[in-house]
């Protein structure tokens, strides 16, 4: 027989299905950060094109320009897909460490360059990030799987790459993400959440990957 706590995790996944959530840096954006270059545009073409194969029911990007006009160019290779602003898509520092948590031999660098970063953006980051998490991760109420891609920033994909690894908070530091690269994370009721891929740039040609990482990481 079923222990109770089968029972009960049984009858929740009657009302619980799959949900596969979709990460993309935004294209490349000018210095000024107020539009995406000609790059940027391309690459986001490219990526909607890629999409255009997946059940996606809902398209998710942050408040500023260059999300924005990233998700409305993938949208135009999407059909009939609704696109929607969310300020828990937008760019935000997720958590602030303390030193302790850190390794030894880079907490000060860590945390310099983090005290580097708007007072706004350090403040109510980590909220946002809670915010997201319960909005975002783990599995739907419904009987079908399904599809969301959030157009964000780097910050944010790290978070969720690192909370779906159940990796140490700050953790989301160190993970870097290339414009328009393409995540996909599974949550299935049941089981641990599973990074299916990560940092995929297979749908851009080689001028147009890499941009967004330091130069030292262009591989």
């Amino acid at each position: 027989m079923n222990s109770g706590r089968q029972l009960t995790e049984e009858l929740a996944h009657d009302w619980t299905a799959t949900r596969y959530l979709y990460l993309a840096r935004h294209g490349e954006a000018s210095p000024d950060e107020s539009r995406l270059t000609d790059n940027g545009r391309r690459q986001a073409l490219l990526l909607g094109e890629r999409l255009r194969r997946s059940p996606l029911s809902a398209v998710h990007h942050g408040p500023l320009p260059r999300a924005e006009q990233t998700a409305r160019l993938i949208c135009e290779q999407l059909d009939n897909v609704p696109v929607q602003p969310s300020e828990l898509a937008g760019d935000y520092i997720p958590y602030l460490p303390e030193r302790e948590e850190l390794p030894p031999e880079s907490a000060d660098a860590m945390l310099d360059r983090l005290s580097q970063f708007p007072a706004e953006e350090r403040e109510s980051g980590p909220e946002l990030a809670r915010e997201a998490l319960a909005r975002f991760a783990g599995p739907v109420d419904g009987d079908e799987p399904r599809h969301e891609l959030i157009v964000t920033h780097n910050f944010l994909i790290g978070w969720l790459v690192r909370a779906a690894l159940d990796a140490p908070e700050w953790r989301w530091m160190g993970l870097n993400h290339a414009n328009a690269a393409l995540t996909v994370v599974r949550y299935a009721p049941g089981r641990p959440a599973s990074v299916l891929f990560y940092n995929d740039t297979g749908h851009l040609p080689l001028e147009l990957r890499w941009t967004g990482f330091p130069p030292e990481l262009h591989l």
